[in-house]
């Protein structure tokens, strides 16, 4: 075969795999349409329940506590586990304000308490203080702690790498917060 013959036996697959992917994107737009909620189709003597007005009940997250947890904690392994907020937080003392606040003097520390930092309306309406359980909560869920956050982190499902984290932010600090 020669060069040209091979270029036109190539075009042809790979027109034939752009048709193809056409076609799988026409389907999946057709497969997944919105479906109407409700009853589409109503059937007679069956009355469709008025939706609720009520908001649902925030669920309750269960979380084993974190001072026995932290007991056996390593801080060196928690500054590991910090890579992760490094991204969106500064750990440092004074050091500015990212995506996220500052990290320094979080243990213990009010919520929201960061000064010059534009926190969602959600987390100040939290109140309260960052102690090694509410740290707990958050950092498990964060989206789940605290509805309407802005922070976008999915959470640390891990109880040994969250309360190692727990332990190295505790030691960020001028004066760390004492274990519990």
């Amino acid at each position: 075969m020669s060069a040209f013959e091979w270029n036109k036996v190539i075009g042809a697959i790979l027109v034939a795999l752009l048709v193809i992917k056409v076609a799988d994107i026409a389907g999946d737009s057709l497969l997944h349409a919105k479906v109407p909620t409700g009853n589409a189709y109503p059937v007679e003597g069956i009355t469709a329940a008025a939706p609720s007005k009520a908001t649902p009940a925030k669920a309750e997250i269960k979380l084993a506590a974190i001072g026995p947890m932290l007991a056996g904690a390593s801080a060196e392994a928690g500054a590991k586990v910090a890579r992760k907020c490094t991204v969106c937080h500064s750990l440092d003392k004074g050091g500015p304000n990212k995506v996220g606040p500052g990290l320094w003097g979080v243990v213990g520390a009010e919520v929201a308490h960061h000064k010059g930092y534009s926190y969602s309306a959600a987390l100040k309406g939290k109140g309260g203080t960052w102690d090694y359980e509410a740290l707990n909560k958050f950092l498990f869920n964060p989206k789940a702690d605290v509805p309407g956050t802005r922070m976008g982190f999915a959470g640390i499902k891990n109880d040994a790498d969250r309360a190692a984290l727990i332990a190295f932010l505790r030691t960020r600090a001028d004066n760390p917060a004492p274990l519990p």
